[in-house]
């Protein structure tokens, strides 16, 4: 067995080779199912997981009942994401009881952080495998080690040689898929945990991103999500550094690739080229998530953004004379220590200003080993839940206005399933990611197909094909 991955960075023979004694020294049969908590990125890390176990021999289940082994991929942004993993845990702790042999595995940001890695070792003795975000690609030698010892196997990296970008994904869907163009992040927002759980910046070579990306296109995907901690300073770490503008107009040069979206972008690293690229390359989506975190200045310097409100909005000026239909997101919090209500009402009008087109909004959580939780002017939760209540209340007529504006417009859609909330409608995203429901034969999923908009609601669209 290959235990040294650093040789798959040389010899694609190695990686076949690695591949081969992991079927041929893995060879199971059983069921596994993964959970994941979390980003896009944990979503891709996931499909990393899945493609290892099914080459192992697991099946993949849709039921914890019919599984044999279960793996959390846990996000720790916020306590209430935390707290969610620790309540399924707790309820696994009564299947572990019936089945025995049932094996648990927990990975992902969570395990990066010694508090909750310590807390879940504590507490929860059915956990049978812990493992970090930056060494998916040792799972097979954890669960043999595991079954083997049958003690809880632990094994966290704190560094990564992108390794894991060396594995196959067992992609959700054919025709749009996730790309890892970076890791990390050097920012140090006072609220965040990621540059703790992530690690500092690295970036992928350029021309290994674009080797991915046209086996995928040559395997039928039409949109590609590049994605980053902040997308917007991709390249510096490289030898040869290369702009994340540059990156772009040379994935739009990919034949197959229809669509590009990326996450996420920090605004003060926007550059011009970027802006400007809304302008020249048809393959980018019309749609923008531009986080900005709160409107007060005082705040955003607080929260160690290195921007003000004046920068942020100069920054949306300059985008919307490039392109001014350009559907815009961004995510918000409420309730950052010292918060007044002149800031929270700075927030409100940014807001008001900007016009989002849907938002992240969230109240302010405190994350142990950020300079934030260490503030001793917490605002109280009643004020946090009330300025949060009435900021939806700004953002969702906005939106309605927004999603009321399409009706009677013709817009490309990616179809991408039948909706969840009625099997006889698809479901879909237009160029500017709003979600379309319309009547369609299943024979649509994966393509790109004209819809014209009959109707609108605060968070989705309802069309009807046209032709």
């Amino acid at each position: 067995m290959i235990n040294n991955l650093d040789l798959l960075k040389d010899s694609n023979e190695n990686i076949n080779e690695y591949i081969k004694n992991i079927v041929e020294n893995y060879s199971v049969d059983k069921n596994a199912k993964v959970i994941t908590h979390g980003c896009q990125m944990n979503e891709h890390d996931s499909e990393k997981i899945e493609w290892l176990l099914e080459k192992m021999g697991y099946n993949l289940v849709e039921e914890n009942e019919d599984s044999d082994l279960i793996i959390l991929n846990t996000c720790s942004i916020r306590h209430s994401a935390e707290d969610k993993v620790y309540g399924q845990l707790g309820s696994l702790k009564h299947l572990k009881k019936s089945k025995p042999g049932l094996k648990i595995g927990v990975c992902g940001c969570m395990m990066q952080r010694d508090e909750s890695r310590e807390y879940v070792l504590e507490k929860f003795e059915n956990v049978d495998i812990i493992f970090g975000t930056n060494n998916i690609w040792k799972l097979p030698e954890l669960l043999s080690k595991n079954y083997a010892s049958n003690k809880t196997t632990v094994d966290i990296e704190e560094n990564s040689d992108n390794l894991d970008d060396y594995l196959g994904a067992n992609r959700l869907y054919s025709y749009k898929s996730y790309v890892n163009i970076m890791y990390g992040c050097n920012n140090f927002c006072t609220y965040c945990i990621v540059p703790f759980t992530r690690g500092r910046e690295r970036s992928r070579e350029p021309e290994d991103i674009l080797k991915e990306i046209k086996f995928l296109a040559e395997n039928g995907t039409k949109e590609i999500t590049l994605l980053g901690q902040n997308v917007n300073s991709y390249g510096k770490s490289l030898e040869s550094p290369i702009s994340f503008a540059e990156l772009i107009y040379r994935v739009s040069e990919i034949s197959g690739i229809e669509r590009i979206r990326f996450m996420t972008s920090h605004p003060k690293d926007i550059s011009d080229d970027l802006i400007y690229a809304y302008r020249d390359i048809d393959k980018l989506c019309n749609f923008l998530h531009l986080p900005v975190q709160a409107g007060s200045s005082r705040v955003l310097k607080l929260m160690n953004r290195k921007y003000t409100k004046e920068d942020y909005l100069r920054k949306i000026d300059k985008i919307k004379n490039v392109n001014p239909d350009i559907a815009l997101c961004t995510d918000l919090m409420i309730g950052f220590p010292s918060e007044t209500e002149e800031d929270f009402l700075e927030t409100i009008d940014l807001v008001k200003r900007v016009q989002y087109d849907t938002s992240f909004t969230f109240i302010y959580s405190m994350r142990e080993g950020t300079l934030a939780a260490k503030s001793n002017e917490q605002v109280p939760d009643d004020i946090k839940h009330n300025r949060f209540e009435r900021l939806l209340d700004v953002l969702y007529s906005i939106q309605l206005t927004k999603n009321l504006n399409f009706i009677g417009k013709t817009c490309k859609v990616l179809v991408e399933d039948v909706s969840k909330n009625n099997k006889e409608y698809l479901t879909g995203r237009t160029d500017e990611f709003k979600l379309v429901n319309f009547k369609g034969n299943v024979d649509n999923i994966g393509k790109i197909i004209d819809v014209k908009i009959v109707d609108a609601n605060t968070f989705s669209l309802k069309g009807e094909i046209i032709g």
